[in-house]
């Protein structure tokens, strides 16, 4: 079923930022209910973050294909599978939803609706970080969308939470993500000072991926695997 681009704006939209008040909501409740104890509440944190992706790329995957990150929609782009003006709005949607999931998440904890972080997140080691963790995520949708579609929302959140304790940065990977959290001095916040090398990070690593799987996973070989295996099958 074909959705209108309307409809697939409010989408994203919401998508974001529900994705949001689950990073910053959860980030919020974790580190009060923690006892100062940062490793416990950075699994809390990433186990929400989880959860909740899996149900948000369920819900909203079939209406705008839930990307919530304007690296996976300029990914799209670059794949020639999103025009360049649905890119521009997708891109808009997604960071108007970021900062509304930060107030409403604020909001929910009593705190005030947008303070800048405080929490520095800076240095190679970070940046290389993002590039990283961009790269993985975009491994795992193309990968995953063209071999196992039904297992997306699965595996993205799997990555995600795993890549929350790989990372040093605790993978952020999305740039409406990176700027939202710049506005929430919280557990989950970054200085708006230390968010455009993160951004950067992130497009470099959403590139480098879409040119390695635009290789790796081509249509047409995409397209042999099926004659290939019943080749084997009957030999």
């Amino acid at each position: 079923m074909s959705y209108s681009l309307s409809r697939r704006l409010v989408a994203e939209a919401l998508g974001t930022a529900f994705l949001l008040a689950c990073v910053v909501g959860s980030g919020i409740m974790a580190e009060r209910l923690s006892g100062g104890n940062t490793a416990l509440a950075l699994l809390a944190n990433a186990i929400a973050t989880g959860g909740g992706l899996i149900a948000l790329i369920l819900a909203f995957g079939g209406i705008s294909g839930a990307h919530f990150n304007p690296a996976v929609s300029l990914s799209l782009w670059w794949r020639r599978e999103l025009e360049g003006r649905e890119l521009l709005l997708y891109v808009g949607a997604q960071v108007i939803g970021a900062f509304a999931g930060v107030i409403a998440a604020h909001a929910m904890f009593g705190e005030p609706a947008v303070f800048a972080s405080q929490h520095a997140r800076t240095g190679i080691s970070q940046w290389w970080s993002e590039f990283v963790a961009t790269f993985g995520l975009l491994a795992v949708i193309f990968g995953t969308a063209q071999q196992r579609p039904a297992a997306v929302p699965y595996a993205v959140a799997g990555y995600i939470v795993a890549a929350y304790w790989f990372t040093a940065s605790t993978s952020f990977a999305n740039p409406a993500v990176t700027l939202a959290r710049a506005a929430s001095d919280t557990f989950a916040g970054i200085r708006p000072i230390d968010a455009p090398l993160f951004i950067i990070a992130q497009l470099a690593g959403a590139m480098a991926a879409t040119m390695v799987f635009g290789w790796l996973v081509k249509p047409e070989a995409a397209a042999a695997q099926p004659q290939a295996e019943a080749q084997r099958r009957s030999a």
